[in-house]
């Protein structure tokens, strides 16, 4: 519609009473406060009766579609500030209490003190204030616990009292945390241990797996607890099972290995320990693929409790070891380069322990002196390989009769 021209209070009078049905809407509130404005003012409304001022609310309120209390508000405006203008928004805020000084204080006393807890930085404050009269505290010696929390998540604190520290990893001074470099050489051997289940709160016994890196000569012992006063028997009975000088014991970065006391007989026996190294899992490969080709397929998953662990220890030097070394074939790796120009290990060859150590350039300098390689030799000539295994399963079924009997 165009009113640009000047309404008649008697053409308003006219207008609501024709327009009764019909209702009107503002379509933006600056466009329609601008109209409300310029009306009051060509109306003069300030010099208007009280049925005059009756008559151009009506008017208003009918042409803008709001409501009686809206067309009050915007009349009062004009008749307080000569203008209808929309009021700016403003959220409401609680006064600040405390200062960005005082947080750039509290981040200070955090980093002298060394960051201590809530509560006794509350006290810091309440003390620097009340008890050495630093009047610079005065706003800081009421703060409560969870203001000064909240504080120290800001910007303006991180600001000022930030700090990095990386992790600290514990220092262990036992091992040197690297691959091990056999150069073709026996007596380099990876050590793991398999644990044999728990069952209602019991443990059950260890069974400790040495390999060698190079002839994968495996012995294979047993423990009742990885303690080291169970440990250090078991470790010296498996490092006299090999027939060559041991040069080299890695392992993980367990505790049952990485101690002082083993630390003591390695030395005592002059074997480098090394360890694995962090985000290199493939580090002590060989005896963890051991671990479940070998010991959980012949010894399985069942619990075995720590008492049988001298039964079971004496099963594998008798039976499990000769066989494993003397008439088990392992897979021996030949690394070749692909199309693609990727390393990929192949197993084209597959022999015994015996076997891959007996080929060896120099096998007579490797072996301890009180052996040969006839003596070794005439062990594996001993039993045919079927014989052996069935020897071994014999003795695996009488070592399961007697764990049954002793755990009846």
């Amino acid at each position: 519609m165009n009113d640009s021209g000047k309404m008649s209070l008697e053409g308003m009078r006219a207008l609501l009473a024709a327009a009764a049905p019909v209702e009107f809407a503002g379509q933006r509130r600056e466009e329609t406060y601008s109209w409300v404005e310029r009306t009051l003012r060509e109306q003069d409304y300030m010099q208007l009766g009280r049925a005059e001022k009756g008559l151009v609310r009506q008017y208003l309120g009918k042409m803008t579609g709001l409501s009686r209390a809206q067309v009050t508000r915007l009349v009062s405006s004009y008749r307080e500030k000569g203008q209808v203008k929309a009021q700016p928004y403003q959220r409401h805020r609680f006064a600040a209490r405390y200062t960005t000084a005082d947080i750039e204080l509290l981040a200070y006393v955090d980093r002298m003190h060394g960051g201590l807890s809530g509560p006794a930085t509350r006290r810091i404050l309440e003390r620097e204030c009340c008890a050495y009269g630093q009047a610079v505290f005065e706003r800081l010696a009421g703060i409560s616990v969870a203001q000064i929390y909240r504080f120290r998540k800001t910007a303006a604190y991180r600001k000022r009292n930030s700090t990095y520290q990386p992790t600290r990893p514990t220092p262990v001074s036992i091992g040197e945390r690297r691959r091990p470099d056999p150069r073709g050489r026996p007596g380099y051997l990876r050590v793991d241990t398999v644990h044999q289940g728990d069952q209602q709160g019991q443990k059950g016994l260890y069974h400790i797996n040495a390999v060698d890196e190079v002839t994968q000569w495996q012995v294979v012992g047993a423990a009742p607890q990885i303690a080291e006063a169970f440990l250090i028997p078991v470790l010296e009975d498996l490092l006299d099972q090999f027939p060559f000088r041991i040069h080299g014991f890695h392992s993980d970065n367990g505790s049952e290995f990485i101690n002082h006391t083993v630390a003591r007989l390695l030395n005592k026996l002059l074997i480098a320990q090394t360890k694995s190294r962090p985000r290199h899992s493939n580090d002590n490969g060989l005896v963890e693929s051991k671990n479940g080709a070998v010991i959980r397929k012949h010894i399985g998953w069942g619990h075995i409790a720590s008492q049988h662990a001298e039964a079971v220890g004496q099963f594998h030097r008798e039976f499990l070891n000769p066989y494993l070394n003397f008439h088990r074939p392992c897979g021996i790796p030949e690394i070749v380069r692909t199309a693609k120009g990727k390393l990929k290990r192949v197993y084209r060859r597959w022999a015994t322990p015996w076997e891959i150590l007996r080929h060896r350039p120099g096998c007579a300098g490797f072996l301890r002196p009180e052996l040969s390689i006839a003596t070794l030799d005439a062990q594996a000539a001993a039993q045919t390989d079927t014989e052996a295994a069935r020897d071994l399963q014999e003795a695996k079924r009488q070592l399961w009769i007697k764990i049954r009997r002793r755990s009846a």
